[in-house]
């Protein structure tokens, strides 16, 4: 996409980040598997990690039924899902320590390997920011641990909703001071930029087809009307003049 003079220039990207930004299934195995190892602690971790990303769209949705409990971070979330899980999957001998350790896992995700050169590259342009169901904890902390460069930290959070809620969205162009339409959502997922889209946010697919190993159903390619559509971040920043 090329700004003409038209076209409302974009100021903002705003990042998807689990599976667009950090290889959450990857990163999650590996770390269980060597924590586990010393702890003498033997389990499917690729099972827990894929049932437990599984989990995430149910949690979410059962807070959207029950509006009067109020809103969970997804810190809360998934450490509700991972008690559950650890029983499904008979990982014995936990303590509230190891619970929490294997929580903050999605703390300590690792970025794609172009993650962080080509967010680099696109801050010299643009203001970015990630816009995730990620806590604002959680994502301050990955950001801090895996070296990304936000300029600002947007959580759904602060919200109180989660994507694909329109709250989220519109609220991160009233945080940034935009109109819709001078923010771009980038994501790897036609699902997030659909609804982004749809609230006349500007859009770009990267795929990332490995994000749920063999266990990938979608999501290969766009599959959508989006304004730009790259194969990883750097070849995001080159056709956004970074």
């Amino acid at each position: 996409m090329s700004a003409s003079s038209d076209s409302p220039v974009v100021k903002a990207l705003v990042f998807d980040v689990f599976g667009t930004v950090v290889d959450w299934r990857s990163s999650l195995i590996a770390d269980f598997t060597q924590w586990g190892a010393g702890r003498g602690i033997e389990a499917d971790w690729a099972g827990l990690v894929d049932a437990w990303r599984a989990a995430y769209m149910p949690s979410m949705d059962e807070v959207r039924k029950h509006p009067e409990r109020g809103y969970l971070a997804l810190d809360t979330l998934h450490r509700q899902s991972l008690e559950r899980l650890v029983t499904q999957f008979a990982i014995t001998g936990l303590n509230d320590d190891d619970l929490a350790y294997m929580t903050l896992g999605w703390h300590r995700l690792k970025p794609w390997a172009d993650s962080v050169s080509g967010l680099t590259r696109l801050k010299t342009k643009f203001v970015i920011g990630t816009l995730s169901n990620g806590n604002v904890a959680l994502l301050t902390n990955m950001a801090k641990q895996a070296g990304l460069p936000w300029d600002l930290v947007l959580s759904a959070e602060l919200f109180a909703h989660y994507k694909p809620d329109r709250e989220v969205y519109l609220g991160a162009a009233r945080l940034l001071g935009l109109a819709p339409e001078q923010v771009m959502m980038v994501a790897a997922h036609n699902n997030d930029l659909k609804a982004a889209q749809d609230l006349g946010l500007k859009t770009a697919f990267v795929p990332r087809p490995t994000e749920y190993g063999p266990l990938q159903k979608k999501d290969f390619k766009a599959d959508g009307n989006w304004d730009v559509v790259a194969t990883d971040f750097n070849d995001l920043a080159a056709r956004l003049g970074s």
